[in-house]
């Protein structure tokens, strides 16, 4: 780990990372977030940065980057800034809670992220700058892309298969041997028992679904 860390956001997505790290005794060195307008106490006292550009002054093998900016379906800022500085040399560190279980046997990308109760099994493969957020499930053998979200409470039976950039939604349950092509949408609660095309939308029991196009 380099001496300097930088976190990119400060939204309510980047206070939970903070606190995770502290329970750590990993401290951040400064911030950059166009949410600094909102008063929060995990972030107080953090030096900010004015522009994410500003992180280029540092050479990028002497910090290392958190990727604090939440992943919602209608945005891409978080994939964006991902690939920015990844391109530019600077490497993004993993967050994981103490409060998760994370199999020997499973595999976690760079710049993962693992929130409090989420479990991950045997088998799994996590690609680069996903996350797994509280309470998720990833069970064995399932492969999720980079650039995803598993959201609270989902639950991925084993050897599910998650494309690249596929936002599953708060408390969806997708059975075991789907697949969910790239740039899918589950919606929040859905129940999910056939695979789910690239770029489609689906909620309830699978038996609505629109195409993102």
């Amino acid at each position: 780990m380099n001496e300097k860390i930088f976190l990119l956001g400060a939204g309510g997505h980047a206070s939970v990372l903070v606190d995770a790290l502290k329970q750590h005794k990993i401290n951040i060195s400064a911030t950059y977030g166009k949410e600094q307008s909102i008063s929060r106490k995990v972030l107080a006292n953090i030096p900010v940065f004015e522009d994410e550009n500003d992180i280029f002054n540092y050479n990028c093998e002497t910090v290392s980057l958190i990727n604090g900016i939440g992943s919602l379906p209608s945005s891409t800022l978080r994939t964006r800034l991902y690939n920015k500085f990844s391109e530019r040399g600077y490497s993004f560190l993993q967050v994981i809670s103490k409060h998760a279980y994370i199999s020997s046997f499973a595999t976690l990308g760079k710049g993962v992220q693992v929130m409090p109760g989420a479990i991950i099994q045997a088998g799994a493969v996590i690609g680069d700058n996903s996350i797994i957020n509280s309470g998720a499930i990833v069970e064995h053998d399932c492969i999720i892309n980079q650039h995803c979200h598993i959201a609270p409470g989902v639950t991925l039976s084993g050897q599910v298969t998650i494309g690249h950039s596929v936002h599953i939604g708060t408390g969806a349950n997708i059975i075991q041997n789907i697949t969910v092509g790239d740039n899918a949408i589950v919606g929040a609660g859905a129940n999910i028992f056939n695979n789910v095309a690239i770029a489609e939308t689906v909620f309830g029991a699978r038996t609505k679904h629109k195409s993102n196009e």
